[in-house]
């Protein structure tokens, strides 16, 4: 009894080995693919906006926990329908049956190992991915324009810059420029700058355009300003970069969207928090993103009762490989329904009220529909 026992434990770690191994796997796998894609995306930051590549790549290496929350379902339906099917393939399934193992015993074998995976998730969805999203947009509002010589070219606007715009007629082979215009206007004042030459300089790691031998133009309200003169340096480090500096939402920390979300429900005192403004018309974004970080991960253990249907008919049955096929749209689908769901979850209180039953009721029938066809095996 005692060793028919110790085979079934030491068979059930074999199976939980195999997945885990072949999740993770799949995560740094598709997740790479998918970083990389988003990398080249992401290169607009250096080309567009004058950041530098240290600021680029620090900035794409901490949206990464990101991409791995958002493809965890997917990988997890992947692993379990693979290494399932390959264990039936392989007649390896047959050593549970023969260990007497039941389907449902097996079955909550699986939900139990979701479960842990469902934590996990909400884990890095919850904490570690808000966390390196906000230090990633940390890294751009703290980065000053290292790469703007790079930008500047022969008779393009430049504007990689907030309220700058630049012009240069012609990049000499000496590193210097002729014939260049720059517009810094505001909401209260415009001001062109016209210089026949000028020359980027590094002081002290801040970017200064020195120019020589041009005019500068003021206008204030109705009061027009002009001068010339022989040498300016124009500090750049005095503007911001065009690209967003300002948290998203879903880069905030979970205890600063809890604390929003409580105040405004609650009707008490609306306050700027350390990060953001919170106020009322974003609180439905900040309900689905609390969703998406830790509601969205319990349709985790309803992919799992849905591969378990795999094991139902064995595969020297003839309606085998259909109700692989079944059961592969079927959990596909749920994936679908997940992600559609969170986008309405907040239009009205009946929506909410039906994506937080969903996953429950879900995984009730799915499950009893398990337990009836596999009762009496």
């Amino acid at each position: 009894m005692v060793k028919i026992f110790s085979m079934k434990k030491l068979i059930f770690l074999k199976f939980a080995s195999d997945t885990s191994i072949f999740f993770l796997i799949m995560c740094f796998t598709i997740g790479l693919i998918v970083w990389t894609l988003q990398a080249v995306n992401y290169f607009d930051f250096v080309t567009q906006d004058g950041h530098g590549l240290k600021t680029y790549f620090s900035y794409i290496l901490l949206n990464f926990p990101k991409i791995i929350h958002r493809i965890i379902p997917f990988i997890f339906f992947i692993s379990l329908f693979y290494i399932i099917t390959d264990y039936e393939n392989k007649n390896e399934m047959l050593i549970f049956w023969t260990f007497g193992v039941s389907k449902i015993n097996f079955a909550n074998k699986i939900i139990i190992l979701s479960l842990i995976l469902t934590f996990l998730q909400i884990l890095i969805g919850g904490f570690f991915s808000p966390l390196s999203q906000l230090k990633a947009r940390e890294y751009l509002k703290n980065s000053n324009i290292d790469f703007f010589t790079s930008l500047i070219k022969e008779g393009k606007f430049i504007n990689a810059v907030e309220g700058l715009t630049i012009f240069i007629d012609k990049k000499n082979e000496n590193g210097t420029y002729s014939n260049i215009f720059l517009d810094d206007s505001s909401k209260t004042n415009s001001r062109v700058i016209y210089a026949k030459n000028g020359i980027l300089l590094d002081n002290d790691g801040k970017k200064l355009f020195r120019l020589y031998n041009g005019r500068i133009l003021d206008k204030e309200e109705t009061k027009i300003n002009s001068f010339k003169f022989d040498q300016i340096d124009f500090n750049l480090a005095e503007y911001s970069t065009s690209s967003i500096l300002n948290p998203k939402i879903q880069e905030l920390p979970s205890k600063e969207l809890i604390s929003c979300s409580y105040k405004i429900i609650g009707n008490k005192f609306i306050e700027k928090q350390d990060l953001f403004l919170c106020e009322k018309n974003i609180l439905n974004d900040i309900l689905q993103e609390l969703f998406k970080r830790f509601y969205k991960p319990l349709y985790l253990p309803i992919i799992a009762v849905m591969c378990c249907f795999l094991v139902i008919i064995p595969k020297n049955n003839l309606n085998y490989e259909k109700n692989k096929r079944i059961v592969f749209l079927s959990t596909f689908l749920i994936l679908i329904i997940s992600e559609a769901s969170l986008r309405y979850s907040t239009v009205s209180n009946l929506a909410t009220s039906l994506y937080l039953l969903i996953p429950w009721i879900s995984f009730f029938f799915i499950y009893l529909f398990f337990y009836m066809r596999v009762k009496n095996v």
